[in-house]
């Protein structure tokens, strides 16, 4: 638990201040050098206000700090590692134990003997550095000695500043050599990378226009310094979209048989307060205390996964099929045929501290609802966690809380303020489970999405446009039968009537359903296209083959083989390349600007550009005609060959997918990770344009592909 506030206080860290911080730097130097022995020193100079802490702590603490030396027959250490700096010691109510910590300077020494002269001691430390506020990740960073014998003590004999952080001692093929492309009007040297120190350190990155060239500074793929380029402004805000996903979900679980009953109930416990204006401050006590315990909830998902994990699952196969079971399961569940709940002692014991009264009274008795309410709403908070971490953003889990406490809490605060309200609600009855059993069918519509994820992914291709439309069409008809009550579930009361809105529900749903049926023979259906499988799964489709007739007027080898071309299917009948370097050789050969798609199978936006942007006629010629067109799949989990496999010095990781590789290309050249996003280059990788995110208005996304071209042609 006290791993996890450190973890939580790292990420705070991060979301808070955005921007690196290093408050420590690591000298290293060689002192007592003899003929066979030398102390090695380590030097840590802090900066004003951080710690660094001691080796020497308990489990259950802070990260101590720690040395790891490669392993060699050439040189014997001599004891473990010395603290030579004055540690402070003290009793920590965070962690509630004894810890030791340095301020300013921390000097370690480590004696070494060795059978050889010169020898190499190799290796890396690990330390933690926090100040009052916050915590960094914990940080490794390598050393290398070079130790020469001498006859005589002559002192410090060598002496560097080593900041390389820990990679792999082996040298790995790197591929994917991309000019840097920079950016404007503040001509900078860039930071360089501390894996790069040795390396590039006198090498000079510019800054200039984003529609400028860059300086002929060529980097590998897998070793790209970040292009600062500004954040992506895409038209669909996913933090917003998650707040109102869960808005939504807050206001149908009002409406849940766990809920609705206890509202009069609760508000009349408010109102019947000695004075009216304590009664509806209570309530407004209750209410934000609604919203507390579900945001925690988000923010605890937040600390666990953290940012880069949620948005590994957003592509992740495995956990997309988990996602998919998850939402059968909470399907299930509404549909009546069991009961998801948590431990009735635990609803005993909150209930139990609910009677203290007061602000801490108040408290519990939301904690209760939130507790005895769970078999209704877990479904719907479980399918919004998942939707959240589906997305990819940081704070998606806590924006999609917020947005559920808060309407669910909205009735609870109005209704004490205006408690002439409550005559104009329904009573409750049987309606109330009808609307567990309609968020089932809508659960399992959306579970649907998911494993289409998975296929796409791992190219099964037997879950195709078809078989997926095919079951829409049932789940909705059969969601259109159950509300004019030709289908029943364990829990339902008799319908004697339809009332109007259930009557007015079903229509919208019957009609729903056969808006999908010219979906099968391959109509669009733009107004759902970002839920379905891509355009090119579909069988049977008679829609793609109206698209621009003239299209594809290049040359005769514009047909030829493309590499990947096997695992990709192409949108709309264009003809992309799914490998960057040959799609740029080819935009070479033929004289004509390239663009990039970033992409992916699991990529929502990515679909809704494909199927309503793209096809309109100004947008598709010319992809079609003037443009090299690339896609770039970055959730793809096809293995590289061998030989086209490397380590990433940005990501730290080995490279070894299709996915992996096209990812972290965009991330290390283009400081990006969002899918779709665009990128408009010349044959010698001259940026030509501002790269771009979704932008669902035709006109604005012809416009950029027009100012591209007007610039490529500027500079023929």
């Amino acid at each position: 638990m006290k791993h996890l506030f450190v973890a939580f206080l790292c990420i705070v860290a991060n979301i808070s201040f955005g921007q690196i911080l290093k408050p420590v730097k690591w000298n290293f130097k060689i002192e007592n050098q003899k003929e066979r022995s030398a102390t090695l020193v380590f030097t840590a100079d802090i900066n004003e206000g951080w710690h660094v802490y001691s080796q020497f702590i308990e489990d259950g603490g802070p990260i101590p700090t720690s040395f790891h030396f490669d392993e060699s027959k050439d040189y014997t250490l001599k004891g473990k590692v010395e603290e030579v700096s004055d540690v402070i010691k003290g009793f920590d109510n965070t962690f509630e134990m004894d810890i030791a910590w340095f301020e300013n300077k921390a000097v370690f020494k480590q004696n070494v003997e060795f059978n050889k002269s010169p020898v190499n001691v190799k290796g890396y430390l690990e330390f933690m550095v926090c100040d009052d506020q916050q915590c960094l990740p914990p940080t490794e960073v390598e050393f290398d000695f070079n130790v020469i014998g001498v006859s005589k003590d002559n002192g410090v004999v060598t002496e560097k500043v080593n900041k390389e952080e820990k990679a792999p001692k082996t040298a790995e093929k790197e591929e994917n050599e991309v000019k840097i492309l920079a950016k404007a009007d503040d001509v900078q040297e860039k930071e360089e990378k501390p894996s790069e120190v040795k390396v590039e350190e006198a090498e000079k990155i510019v800054i200039e226009d984003s529609v400028g060239k860059a300086d002929d500074h060529i980097v590998s793929g897998s070793d790209t310094p970040k292009e600062e380029i500004e954040d992506v402004q895409e038209e669909d805000n996913s933090l917003w979209a998650i707040f109102v996903a869960g808005f939504l979900g807050g206001l149908a679980a009002i409406f849940m048989p766990c809920i609705f009953p206890m509202l009069p109930l609760t508000v009349s416990y408010f109102t019947k307060q000695a004075s009216k204006g304590s009664g509806v401050g209570k309530a407004l006590i209750y209410a934000l205390s609604i919203i507390v315990i579900y945001v925690v909830l988000g923010l605890i998902v937040t600390v666990i996964f953290g940012a880069a994990a949620l948005n590994a699952l957003s592509t992740n196969g495995i956990f997309n099929l988990v996602f998919f079971l998850l939402l059968v399961v909470f399907a299930a569940s509404f549909f009546g045929a069991f009961e998801i709940t948590l431990p009735t002692s635990w609803s005993n014991k909150l209930d139990s501290k609910a009677d203290r009264g007061g602000m801490i009274g108040i408290f519990f008795m939301a904690a209760t609802l939130a507790i005895v309410s769970f078999s209704c709403t877990g479904p719907i908070i479980g399918a919004l966690l998942v939707q959240a971490a589906n997305m990819g953003e940081l704070m998606g889990p806590a924006v999609g809380m917020f947005g559920f406490s808060f309407a669910l809490a909205i009735p609870f605060a109005l209704f004490a303020m205006f408690p002439s309200w409550m005559q104009a609600l329904p009573k409750s009855g049987g309606w109330l489970n009808s609307v567990k059993v309609v968020l089932g069918f809508l659960e399992l519509a959306l579970a649907l999405k998911f494993l289409s994820n998975v296929d796409l992914a791992y190219h099964w291709e037997w879950f195709d446009r078809e078989v997926f439309l095919v079951l829409w069409i049932v789940i909705f008809g059969m969601m259109g039968l159950y509300l004019i009550g030709k289908i029943k579930f364990a829990h339902d009361s008799a319908l004697n009537y339809l009332s109007f809105p259930r009557l007015t529900l079903a229509v919208v749903t019957f009609s729903f359903a056969l808006y999908l049926v010219p979906g099968l023979w391959g109509a669009p259906l733009t107004a759902v296209a970002a839920f379905l499988p891509p355009q090119h799964t579909q069988d049977f489709d008679l829609y793609t083959a109206t698209l621009n007739p003239g299209a594809h007027t290049s040359k005769a080898d514009d047909s030829e083989p493309r590499k990947y071309g096997e695992i990709f299917h192409a949108p709309l009948g264009l003809k992309p390349f799914y490998d960057y370097e040959e799609g740029l050789n080819y935009a070479k050969k033929v004289g004509k600007p390239v663009m990039i798609d970033f992409t992916g199978h699991a990529c929502v936006n990515c679909r809704k550009m494909e199927a309503t942007v793209w096809p309109e006629p100004d947008v598709y010629s010319k992809i079609a005609n003037d443009y090299v067109l690339i896609q770039l799949y970055v959730d793809d989990k096809t293995d590289l060959a061998e030989e086209d496999q490397f380590y990433s010095k940005y990501s730290k990781k080995d490279i070894e997918t299709i996915g992996g590789k096209w990812s972290d290309f965009q991330a290390s050249v283009y400081n990006a990770n969002s899918q779709p996003f665009y990128v408009l280059l010349s044959p010698d990788e001259e940026l030509l344009a501002k790269p771009i995110g979704a932008i669902y208005d035709a006109d604005k996304y012809a416009a950029f592909l027009n100012s591209g071209l007007e610039k490529y042609k500027e500079r023929k």
